[in-house]
């Protein structure tokens, strides 16, 4: 045992020196545990990061809410009506509209096998067939007449002689007619074949023509369209609701950019809910707010977004989120959690399902019924969802942590398509009209110019618009690559648009 002194001085000295050591001794362990702490937040985020990604790698993508603790009766109640109204497994009928080939099968000796008498016909059992040939491809010849005059040729030194005109083309002197620029274009932009392919395909036609020409085809048609999409904005931005997103896209030759640089494709379409919907793709070099900016230049109704910044800077707009974007942020959070429980990321996809709900009831409402369908089923829903994430407390740089000031930040605008019921609860339709783009550029990977990138805007959103209107996009590009080439780029285009031209396969 340590003799203390009797000296009053050294005595205080001593106790300083021990406190000291003691508080020393607490920091020293307080280090310890937020470096603990630190690590272990660093463990989890690293787990996290990890499940996310072993998931987008291996496992099927889907946002859908699976069973669990939070929904276990809505969905055995789902189970068993799907159960209840599940049809009956058959094949279904060919179209009525295709061209039907009749092929009769009669007995050569049609004579009874037991008392070798004649047999009657009693009636026909049918069963179809689908038949399919290879490319068609043919030649239009155009014999073009010409005329002179018998009495100039008797009286004059000179006769003038006149030709039958030949129909306008929309690219003269090419040996392509309105059908061979239908299929093609109908090929790359809508089946996403490259032109290299298709160059192979009318090879074994016999048909010799460079990747070269068909590029220079759909560039000279997706320049010459450009007064059809003109009419399409302007009855775009007359619009109640514009939706808008954006994807990537490479351009080799471009001015002041590298070949490896990313260039933008932005979209921009109608609501979900319009008769005659009007979808649109701008080519941009770049994501700057000015694109936004320039294309929507005085539109002053909704516009339906993610979370993009850019479009915060549009002042006359009113902004409206997807709450398809904040589903995808708690899905990722619930497959980056190292717990196999139901933790909050499932209790704010509840959340969200039930909204889903709401929404499938109002899809076959109108505008106004949907509204009032919306305040009285919806708003409740979203109140709580609110307070929940108001009380919520996890790690800021956590995948629960991002989805939850995700929506936080996004809330107001989230709130919008409470207000009017043509806006949708999200984006999800302009991301359809996107995904063939991106499919496509899996398979051509790059525009060679800005004017290619720009042809192909344009045809893509003639294709996407067909496709929103349930039009053939061959047979609409064949009758626009007839008639567009007779007009007066200042005539009226309105009966050109793809919801006003009624065309057949047979025309």
């Amino acid at each position: 045992m340590t003799e203390l002194p009797d000296d009053i001085e050294q005595l205080k000295a001593m106790l300083i020196q021990l406190h000291q050591e003691k508080l020393q001794a607490e920091q020293a362990v307080q280090a310890q545990q937020e470096t603990i702490m630190e690590l272990e937040t660093k463990v989890q985020l690293l787990i996290e990061q990890l499940n996310l990604s072993k998931s987008k790698r291996f496992c099927s993508q889907s946002e859908k809410t699976p069973k669990g603790t939070f929904n276990e009766a809505e969905q055995q109640n789902t189970v068993a009506k799907s159960l209840d109204q599940r049809k009956k497994p058959g094949r279904k009928p060919l179209p009525a509209e295709l061209e039907r080939e009749v092929q009769k099968h009669e007995l050569n000796a049609p004579y009874c096998e037991c008392c070798n008498e004649p047999l009657h016909q009693c009636g026909v059992e049918t069963s179809e067939e689908l038949k399919i040939l290879p490319q068609k491809v043919s030649v239009i010849r155009h014999e073009r007449v010409k005329y002179a005059c018998r009495q100039c040729e008797n009286t004059r030194t000179e006769s003038k002689i006149i030709t039958a005109p030949k129909p306008a083309s929309m690219i003269p002197k090419s040996i392509g007619s309105a059908e061979a620029f239908a299929a093609v274009v109908t090929a790359k932009y809508v089946d996403a074949l490259p032109l290299y392919r298709q160059v192979d395909i009318l090879n074994r036609s016999g048909i010799e023509i460079s990747r070269a020409t068909l590029a220079n085809w759909c560039v000279q048609l997706g320049s010459k369209v450009q007064v059809v999409i003109d009419a399409m904005k302007t009855k775009l931005l007359t619009e109640n609701l514009i939706c808008a997103d954006e994807t990537t896209v490479q351009v080799l030759r471009e001015e002041d950019k590298k070949a490896q640089s990313k260039s933008y494709m932005w979209v921009y379409r109608s609501g979900e809910y319009v008769e005659r919907p009007v979808v649109i793709y701008d080519y941009q070099p770049n994501r700057s707010a000015s694109c936004a900016q320039d294309f929507l230049t005085g539109y002053t109704g909704y516009l339906l977004a993610d979370g993009y910044s850019a479009y915060d800077t549009l002042d006359e707009v009113t902004q409206a989120a997807c709450m398809a974007h904040v589903r995808r942020k708690f899905t990722d959070a619930q497959t980056a959690s190292p717990s196999k429980k139901a933790g909050k990321a499932d209790v704010a996809l509840s959340f969200i399902r039930k909204l889903y709900v709401v929404e499938k009831k109002a899809k076959a409402m109108d505008a106004e019924a949907r509204q009032k369908l919306r305040q009285q089923e919806s708003k409740p829903l979203l109140d709580e969802f609110k307070q929940w994430l108001d009380a919520q407390n996890a790690l800021p740089k956590g995948a629960l942590g991002k989805a939850i000031n995700y929506a936080q930040n996004q809330w107001p605008k989230l709130l919008t398509y409470l207000e009017n019921g043509d806006i949708s609860i999200d984006n999800n339709v302009t991301e359809r009209d996107i995904r063939p783009f991106t499919t496509g550029r899996k398979n051509w990977m790059f525009s060679t110019s800005v004017d290619g990138a720009k042809a192909s805007a344009n045809l893509y959103s003639l294709v996407m618009t067909c496709r929103a209107n349930d039009i053939n996009p061959y047979y609409y590009f064949r009758h626009l690559f007839s008639e567009l080439p007779k007009r007066d780029p200042a005539v009226d285009m309105a009966d050109l648009m793809p919801w006003n031209v009624e065309i057949t396969g047979a025309d």
